[in-house]
């Protein structure tokens, strides 16, 4: 048996490793306890914030109202990127547009509407690739009036491409609405050539703008003309309701003079003769008729071709001579040539050959033997020159086709920026 003092020295030393055993089982556990409490955010991290969506800028503001469709709409990242951009209305008409390369813009590549509510649905990514979707509505303005405007001949007749027109055409804007403020108006009106000439707008009253070069036109001239109102207040709260555009070319030269000294037409193209024509023209004098005074000159002044007809039917009640008076009629015409507003034609009158080349005796039109009525009519075309020489009454007017009567600088103020 140990010694007292040796028994009581192994006890302290079991006890002593009884207690540094349980100290080295405990330390695996607080070093895990440790990790566990680590910052937050560090890599690896389970508590690491999701980030904020895409960051988008919306033209117009959500919510907007009473814009105009020409305003710019835009949808921008600002961070992040552009998936996709969709614009619709209401009735679920899609819009089209266009993204930048670097997916950050979008825009509309179509005009929107009037009075339309319009929504953006955008797909995004964050800059760490979390896709998001986010919406904006807006809603265009209401006019409380629209005018369409059209590109025609002083006929009224809209401009055919494939056609070609004479070196007197004039082109004539014409508005479904008076315009209140002609000067907007005339802004949008345009008149490319090629080659260049030079013309202008002259107003003839608040719905019709004619435009004409200085001087006729060359053969072979190519003319663009538009009307750029969609969008535009034209006064009074008129605005545009769409655009107009037309285009056309110029054929050969056809000049022919009326002249009432000799009684013959003679007819030129690009500057040559090429027929002499015996005509009787209007027999001149007047008559009131229910008080109104009526008169029977074919008036001197430039006339253009506006239309043909084969036959027409010729009725003086329409200028208000009775077709049961002394001088009214109702006759079926063949071969008809319209050069003004108020139905002066050049036109087969068989009855009139007689007088033909030495006697007036029409109500104002130039009459034709048929042969010489029938050349011209398949001769002419719209926007071709007529001149009428040395007969009596007064002066064509610019609402009867007279464009061409109008001194050069008298049809420069006629202009609404002048």
């Amino acid at each position: 048996m140990l010694p007292l003092w040796r028994r009581k020295l192994a006890l302290v030393s079991a006890v002593v490793a009884i207690a540094l055993l349980g100290a080295a089982c405990t330390s695996a556990p607080l070093s895990t306890s440790a990790a566990r409490a680590a910052p937050a955010g560090a890599p690896g991290s389970s508590s690491t914030p999701g980030a904020p969506p895409a960051s988008l800028a919306f033209t117009p503001k959500p919510g907007a109202q009473q814009i105009n469709p020409l305003d710019p709409v835009l949808v921008t990242a600002s961070t992040g990127t552009l998936n996709s951009v969709q614009l619709s209305n209401a009735q679920g008409k899609m819009i089209t547009g266009i993204m930048t390369p670097d997916n950050l813009t979008w825009k509309p590549s179509e005009p929107l509407g009037y009075d339309k509510a319009y929504t953006l649905t955008v797909s995004s990514s964050n800059p760490q690739g979390v896709p998001g979707t986010q919406t904006s509505t807006f809603s265009t303005l209401t006019p409380s009036n629209k005018t369409k405007p059209y590109l025609t001949t002083t006929a009224g007749t809209p401009f055919n491409s494939a056609s070609t027109y004479g070196v007197g055409t004039v082109v004539v804007a014409h508005f479904d609405e008076k315009i209140a403020d002609r000067a907007t108006a005339e802004k949008t009106l345009s008149v490319t050539t090629n080659p260049p000439v030079t013309g202008s707008w002259y107003w003839v009253d608040s719905q019709n703008a004619h435009w004409r070069p200085e001087n006729y036109f060359q053969p072979g001239t190519k003319v663009t003309a538009a009307v750029k109102v969609f969008g535009l207040n034209l006064g009074g709260g008129l605005y545009g309701q769409e655009d107009a555009h037309a285009s056309f070319a110029i054929g050969d030269s056809h000049i022919s003079i009326a002249d009432d000294t000799t009684k013959q037409v003679t007819v030129s193209e690009n500057g040559k003769v090429v027929r002499t024509m015996p005509t009787s023209m209007g027999m001149g004098g007047s008559e009131v008729v229910n008080g109104k005074t009526i008169t029977f000159w074919t008036q001197p002044g430039t006339y253009t071709v506006l239309d043909k007809s084969n036959p027409v039917v010729m009725d003086s009640s329409t200028f208000g001579l009775p077709i049961n008076s002394r001088l009214g009629y109702k006759e079926t015409i063949n071969y008809a040539t319209r050069i003004s507003t108020d139905g002066i034609y050049l036109h087969q009158l068989d009855s009139t050959v007689w007088a033909q080349g030495n006697t007036d005796t029409s109500h104002g039109c130039l009459n034709l033997n048929a042969a010489n009525a029938r050349w011209f009519y398949g001769f002419a075309q719209s926007g071709d020159v007529v001149q009428v020489r040395n007969t009596g009454g007064a002066p064509l007017q610019v609402w009867q086709n007279g464009d061409w009567t109008v001194p050069w600088q008298t049809w420069l103020a006629g202009s609404a920026l002048r």
